[in-house]
């Protein structure tokens, strides 16, 4: 089950398409500032669709969702090769927000209740890790072949192969196990009792049970900010490409300089589960460094800032997964992957700032003072973490090892 599990996660990124498709918009005539548009147009997209779509992954087979998002996602990427025109971008954006929407929450409720199942939920952490670890290895390796495979084909090839690997995640969430939700009997009972026998009735139970469990339950509530503001920063490396091209590196080059910043990313993810029970203010400290070799790496003009870049992107990864796998730990309701929505819902309404922000700063600003400005939330940010992120789930009993008891799960679930 783990491989499948990473595998899945694996394949979400194997997309050529990924370090280029700035460049792409640029040699087909938009302005930064159209870009801008287009991030805004998929961040509002998840946005609308977030919570909505947490809610039907609890009442829905989850397994079934993260099928349809691969599927959903393939065709945005086809839509872009197909229609090379704002339309035709806009509407790859669209179909890409709707799987983002479709996937997020869904994934890590899925994976979460695998584990306990196999009453190992304390390997959350590591294999969410391993798996987004996995996810940036596919998308270095992605990022190395866009060189090559540009070369030989030009967008064509790159779309072609981005939507390959779209049908063949696909393929893996269907062979993916489902076991039942996890949630204490009584909410489990007072979920049902409210929604009785109606598939709409079920629904709007569980939305309204996940959304007061984020508003009540103040360990919660505060991991869902922080979850959700870490996530926002992602768009960093929407300008990554823009940036590399701004200091004069040319289409073949700008793949390789964002390999570094995939790599670190990587690096960050398989280090999350060791880094899972640390405490809180040396996260802290972590961010705030973050944050400063970042903005230093924006501002140096060189080809060599993607180095610092690199490091702070590494450890801001790091920080995330570990956030989200303490809001995992802390949600006690039936309804996961809407709790774990909302986080997604916010994270998007921070992007869309994040963008706009970009947008309207391109008309006076450079693009590394934009990218270095955006460093500055990031700091407030490490500020609050230590307040923010709930405990670590405890051990496992003594009496029943988690690793045989994962061992014998991982037999079944096979």
């Amino acid at each position: 089950m783990s491989l499948r599990i990473v595998g899945y996660e694996a394949l979400r990124d194997f997309i050529p398409l990924y370090p280029v498709y700035g460049l792409l918009f640029t040699d087909h005539g938009l302005s930064a500032a159209q870009i801008s548009t287009l991030f805004i147009i998929w961040s509002t997209t998840a946005f609308v669709l977030e919570v909505p779509s947490g809610a039907l992954a609890d009442v829905f087979s989850r397994r079934k969702l993260l099928v349809l998002g691969a599927l959903v996602s393939g065709l945005g990427y086809a839509s872009w090769i197909a229609v090379p025109s704002y339309a035709g971008f806009a509407l790859g954006f669209v179909l890409w927000g709707i799987s983002s929407a479709l996937v997020s929450g869904t994934f890590e409720a899925f994976v979460y209740d695998e584990l306990a199942a196999r009453s190992a939920v304390e390997r959350y952490a590591g294999l969410i890790g391993r798996a987004k670890s996995a996810a940036l290895v596919m998308n270095l390796a992605a990022t190395a072949l866009a060189s090559p495979l540009y070369e030989l084909g030009g967008y064509p090839l790159l779309g072609a192969v981005s939507v390959g690997s779209c049908l063949a995640q696909a393929a893996v969430a269907l062979s993916l196990p489902e076991a039942p939700r996890v949630a204490t009997a009584d909410e489990t009972e007072e979920v049902e009792a409210e929604a009785g026998s109606s598939p709409i009735g079920r629904y709007a139970a569980m939305l309204r049970s996940g959304l007061t469990e984020v508003a009540t339950t103040r360990v919660v509530r505060r991991a869902v900010g922080l979850v959700a503001l870490l996530g926002g920063f992602l768009a960093f490396d929407e300008y990554f490409p823009l940036l590399a091209r701004d200091i004069g590196a040319s289409t073949t080059l700008v793949p390789l300089l964002i390999a570094g910043t995939v790599a670190a990313q990587a690096i960050g993810g398989a280090l999350a589960g060791p880094a899972y029970r640390m405490r809180g203010w040396l996260l802290a400290v972590g961010l705030a460094g973050s944050a400063g070799v970042l903005a230093w790496g924006a501002l140096s003009g060189t080809a060599e800032g993607f180095v610092p870049i690199a490091v702070g992107y590494g450890v801001l990864q790091l920080v995330i997964i570990v956030a989200e796998a303490r809001l995992q730990d802390s949600i006690s309701g039936p309804a996961r992957a809407t709790v774990t929505s909302v986080s997604g819902l916010f994270a998007e309404v921070f992007a869309v700032l994040v963008y706009a922000g970009f947008a309207l700063g391109s008309l006076w600003l450079t693009l590394p003072a934009l990218v270095a400005g955006l460093t500055i939330p990031l700091f407030l940010t490490a500020l609050i973490t230590p307040a923010s992120l709930p405990p670590p789930a405890p051990p496992a009993p003594p009496e029943q090892p988690s690793a045989e008891l994962a061992s014998q799960g991982e037999k079944g679930g096979e």
